[in-house]
């Protein structure tokens, strides 16, 4: 639900006034692009619940939500100034490292915990350990810049294929017979990936997989597998390589291919190709499944989906925190935080970023299980 133009220009500008009140640094990451200062869903007054939140607040992870955290923590130093949030877009890898050894009071991936993580987090959740809070969902979108191009399909096997080094030619025939129509260049694709930890890596490779298994023949995970290609770190990273190198191709979320990037749409198998947008991935999302157990509200995504306009390489993004034994001297700020992101003011917020908002019969459990946070 979008605001008009007049009302979306007001808000934002007066978001941007108030929000020299907390300082979001971002700790050396780049992860910076988009339209993370833009929101117009702006938080209602008194709707922020602030209780005893003071202090500094650590965080690290998944840069693809580093835009929404940027939108967020605006809104949240309206009303609680006495929090300053440090949130450190270095990947989802480096945030459940940090998690797991204690040097942050949460953590953002997109991916679930794996088992040997949450033994980790029993170490410095005391009595307790590290539990999957599904907080932002959003379409994987497949950044190119190929002069002349301005539209482009392509189905998990070309994708497969590009990336693992097997097409390499724009002008190849496997390109050319999903667009008979494009005037497709005879120049060297230049495939980029992340050179960091990525859960944006392991779900756009679960796509493949789930997919393209014959033409991406890898176990998946954070951690690039294919060969061939070139790297670059964090989101922004990628993205900046797509916007500057002509014949580049990369993944990222929706939020960074902005400045008139184009993106790929999917062939899926459903009768018209599917673009990235935030709708087409909510249509997926809301597929989604929850199998985690206890209080983890870990996600099982439908990556093969033929619905009409659902695009289903997506992701989501968890935020990792202790579901007992948080320190004390944080868990006030933590909770006011998560409270605020998972409510309904929160989660308007992500469309207004490119971001998808969680379904409602799964935000409503996030909500109650950050009440009980202790």
């Amino acid at each position: 639900m979008k605001l008009q133009r007049k009302n979306r220009r007001a808000l934002a500008l007066g978001a941007l006034a108030v929000s020299g009140a907390l300082a979001l640094t971002a700790c050396g990451s780049d992860d910076t692009g988009g339209n993370s200062g833009g929101s117009s869903a702006a938080a209602k007054p008194g709707s922020i619940k602030c209780d005893d939140a003071k202090g500094q607040l650590l965080a690290d992870g998944s840069s693809a939500q580093k835009n929404a955290i940027d939108a967020w923590v605006k809104q949240f130093a309206v009303a609680c100034q006495g929090v300053q949030i440090n949130y450190k877009g270095g990947g989802s890898g480096a945030g459940v490292t940090a998690f797991t050894q204690g040097r942050v009071a949460f953590a953002g991936s997109d991916s679930a915990l794996k088992p040997h993580e949450v033994e980790a987090s029993k170490k410095i959740c005391s009595g307790g350990q590290g539990i999957d809070l599904p907080m932002v969902g959003g379409p994987i979108a497949v950044g190119y810049n190929v002069n002349g191009v301005d539209n482009l399909v392509l189905d998990a096997s070309t994708l497969a294929k590009i990336f693992n080094n097997e097409i390499t030619n724009w002008n190849d025939p496997a390109i050319k017979k999903l667009n008979p129509d494009a005037k497709l260049p005879n120049l060297k694709i230049q495939a980029f990936h992340r050179s960091d930890d990525s859960g944006t890596t392991d779900n756009f490779t679960k796509y493949l997989i789930a997919t393209a298994k014959k033409d991406w023949p890898y176990d998946g995970g954070k951690t690039w597998q294919a060969k061939g290609g070139q790297s670059a770190s964090g989101s922004s990273g990628l993205a900046q390589q797509v916007k500057q190198t002509n014949g580049a191709i990369s993944y990222f979320e929706l939020s960074y291919a902005k400045d008139g990037m184009k993106t790929v749409d999917l062939d899926t198998g459903a009768a018209q190709p599917v673009k990235a947008t935030v709708e087409n991935a909510t249509k997926a999302i809301s597929e989604a499944k929850v199998v985690g157990t206890g209080k983890d509200l870990a996600l099982e995504l439908n990556y093969g989906t033929k619905a009409e306009g659902a695009y289903p390489m997506v992701l989501v993004t968890y935020e990792i925190v202790c579901d007992k034994g948080n320190k004390s001297d944080t868990l006030p700020a933590t909770k006011a935080f998560l409270r605020y992101i998972a409510s309904e003011d929160g989660q308007k917020v992500l469309a207004e970023n490119d971001y998808a908002p969680i379904p409602d019969d799964i935000i409503s459990q996030v909500r109650t299980t950050i009440e009980g946070l202790s």
